[in-house]
């Protein structure tokens, strides 16, 4: 009797289960299908012949035009606008990455006075947008002539990247401190052990900071057009798409904007899809102890 009893409730159980994970899917579907839908619109009107917006989802007819559009009209200079994005996103990468890292070794590893409140307070800074301080910053720059130029972005971009330290310090939070111990028996300093003892063990969180810090500049509207509004030469891809969506330029380039943002999107993805496992690894290692 007991065994039928113990039967029915497993059953019952199962099929429970199983209901719940059809609802979940279903959900799931449907989620994944609102999400894809404008990116698929935005990759079938970059082939669209036509130059205006089309409510159509496929085109009726189709070409390659538009793309050739990008790197043929003068009107459009999208070679010298990624080439800008680049030089900006690499060096904000590079600057950003090692600011992070550096910072979060030491919150991690080394003690001192007022370090909780350190931590507190970049935290507390951290919750603040960046474009706040957007006209702050645009006035430093000025004085220091530096506005309207590529190297300004690079700056706003990288300069307050240490705030960022709070995954990254998670992630070293985990490795042993019995290797800087041990380290420090044979002789090392603090900054040796850092370059040549943690750095090589960290490549999950070293992918994880630099894919974040990359994307930002590549991505980024607010800074560059607030930044670089009036320098054509210094526009980055985000500036230089958008202005052609204006009044001016939407009814001839409007599909020469959708080609653009899908040639923008292509390396971003790439690098994320072969990044993938190590950048899962250094969300998950970060999250771990905080």
């Amino acid at each position: 009797m007991t065994n039928t009893k113990e039967t029915k409730m497993r059953t019952g159980y199962a099929a429970r289960r199983k209901v719940t994970n059809a609802v979940v899917y279903i959900i799931l579907g449907l989620m994944v299908l609102i999400w894809l839908f404008p990116i698929a619109w935005l990759v079938l009107q970059s082939f669209n012949k036509q130059n205006f917006i089309s409510t159509d989802l496929f085109p009726k007819e189709f070409s390659f035009e538009h793309y050739a559009t990008l790197f043929t009209d003068p009107k459009v200079p999208y070679g010298r606008w990624i080439t800008n994005t680049f030089i900006v996103a690499v060096l904000s990468c590079v600057i950003s990455t090692l600011f992070i890292l550096m910072v979060s070794y030491a919150l991690s590893r080394l003690r001192f006075k007022s370090r909780k409140k350190l931590l507190n307070a970049g935290l507390i800074l951290g919750m603040f947008p960046g474009f706040m301080s957007m006209a702050a910053t645009y006035s430093i720059m000025e004085i220091v002539h530096l506005d309207q130029q590529l190297f300004a972005l690079v700056i706003v971009y990288s300069a307050g990247a240490g705030l960022g330290y709070q995954v990254a310090k998670g992630f070293f939070d985990t490795i042993p401190r019995s290797l800087d111990e041990a380290a420090k028996i044979d002789g090392a300093t603090t900054n040796r052990i850092f370059w040549v003892i943690i750095l090589p063990l960290s490549k999950p969180i070293i992918v994880y900071t630099a894919l974040t810090t990359f994307l930002g500049p590549w991505a980024d509207y607010i800074f560059v057009s607030y930044f670089m509004k009036d320098n054509e030469q210094s526009y980055t891809v985000a500036l230089g798409l958008y202005n052609l969506l204006d009044n001016e330029h939407i009814n001839n380039y409007f599909t020469t904007f959708c080609a653009g943002a899908v040639l923008i999107a292509i390396p971003i993805t790439i690098l994320f899809v072969v990044m993938q496992r190590f950048y899962v690894a250094g969300v998950t290692g970060g999250a771990v102890k905080g």
